[in-house]
């Protein structure tokens, strides 16, 4: 798949003309439905009066709090936090969530974000509530829906939830996801922004280039 490009910088990914910014520790729940049957995830609508990323659709996270302490146990604490109060799913704190990847923004961005993304299924007699302000929509998508719906301009998704849709449209289910996920080793995924002229290019580990760039010296 050929590297994605962009002629402005899409919502949350605006370049840093400055120094390198330090990524904020951050988590994220990928709330799945459907069981043995089907797969279905919940996407949510942040507010477009938003200063960062407004209107755009994405799994429910935030930062981590600096009372939810250090490593692995903060952010589970902090993606159970965020998925209440933006959809307001109840999780347990010992709720069996299932790190499935974590990303870094890349270095040329201005806010960034080091994410652990965590697969849940939906407890029973629970439905996503809107809270009105930071969030003023939800809804249920298949991966290839979700997907769809962003290249008709129905919804705006940005690169990282973008790639992970990808991910999971090869899964049948959402047994079958968390099944894959559970106990495999997460290793950290950082892309890199190159800009030419008035293009950028998003490169992803692998990808061609991307070593050129990650080589490159960094901003003073």
């Amino acid at each position: 798949m050929a590297p994605e490009e962009f002629d402005r910088a899409p919502p949350g990914e605006e370049i840093n003309p400055g120094p390198e910014t330090r990524p904020r520790q951050a988590a994220t729940i990928i709330l799945l439905r459907g069981g043995e049957e089907k797969l279905e995830l919940l996407l949510v609508k942040r507010n477009p009066e938003a200063r960062f990323m407004g209107g755009v659709w994405v799994f429910p996270g935030g930062a981590v709090d600096a009372t939810e302490g250090e490593g692995d146990a903060s952010h589970r604490a902090a993606a159970i936090r965020e998925l209440e109060e933006e959809a307001g799913v109840r999780l347990a704190a010992d709720a069996p969530l299932v790190k499935f990847s974590r990303w870094i923004t890349p270095a040329e961005v201005k806010i960034r974000f080091d994410t652990h993304f965590f697969l849940a299924e939906l407890p029973d007699r629970q439905e996503p509530v809107i809270d009105g302000s930071e969030i003023v929509d939800v809804g249920w998508f298949s991966p290839a829906a979700a997907l769809h719906a962003h290249r008709e301009g129905r919804i705006l998704l940005v690169f990282p939830t973008i790639k992970h849709l990808e991910q999971l449209e090869a899964f049948p289910s959402a047994r079958a996801v968390i099944d894959h996920a559970r106990g495999r080793d997460v290793q950290p995924v950082q892309p890199r922004v190159i800009v030419t002229g008035e293009v950028a290019r998003v490169l992803l580990p692998g990808e061609p280039g991307y070593e050129q760039a990650a080589q490159r010296p960094k901003r003073p």
